[in-house]
């Protein structure tokens, strides 16, 4: 949510509250000093929004005017990206990847994909052992100790949200590319990845 911006208006009254008492200092709205006042605070209000969109561009997760700021930062767009990504989905990724703090596990990849947008769960696979594996399930070799799958919805659908698209993006996004491609990247490089989609 974007911070509340002053107006000159609001400036010049609390400027008009905060002058001396007096015959000078009168604070009628059509005197000259009023429209000294007024003038100046046009200024104060040029510089109050130019400061809460610096303010706004720090914080990548709000980030509109400064997005290609951060995507070039994080070598953006890139082949994970697609091909028509929205807005949404562009800032989605920018923190991500601005958050990704590395790791191995399940619970890593689903926080990750969570950043991107994605609900999935994790399966970590193992051969068949005697006296710990239950009937039924997969015998598998030893290379099955390095395979893992994610599962996700068949198709996820990003919709348009006010605040957080722009005008010109889609209504509405699908598809799991962005998470594949964002997925394969992050495995290690000795394992491997299967998709499911139910």
């Amino acid at each position: 949510m974007a911070a509340p911006r002053n107006s000159a208006a609001d400036y010049a009254g609390v400027l008009r509250k905060l002058l001396p008492r007096g015959r000078v200092w009168t604070r009628e709205d059509d005197t000259t000093q009023a429209a000294v006042l007024d003038a100046l605070c046009v200024t104060a209000e040029a510089l109050d929004g130019a400061a809460l969109t610096l303010i706004e561009a720090a914080f990548p997760g709000t980030v509109t005017d400064f997005l290609p700021e951060w995507e070039a930062t994080l070598g953006l767009p890139d082949p994970c990206t697609g091909s028509n990504p929205s807005t949404q989905q562009r800032r989605a990724q920018v923190v991500a990847r601005l958050t990704n703090a590395g790791g191995q596990n399940a619970a890593f990849y689903i926080e990750y994909a969570a950043a991107l947008g994605y609900q999935i769960t994790v399966t970590n696979y193992a051969p068949f052992r005697a006296g710990q594996s239950r009937c039924g399930q997969q015998l598998g070799t030893q290379d099955w100790f390095f395979t893992w799958s994610i599962n996700a919805p068949q198709t996820t659908v990003t919709q348009f949200a006010a605040g957080q698209s722009a005008a010109g993006d889609p209504l509405a996004t699908w598809g799991n590319a962005v998470l594949e491609c964002e997925m394969r990247a992050l495995a290690p490089a000795h394992t491997v990845l299967q998709f499911h989609y139910s």
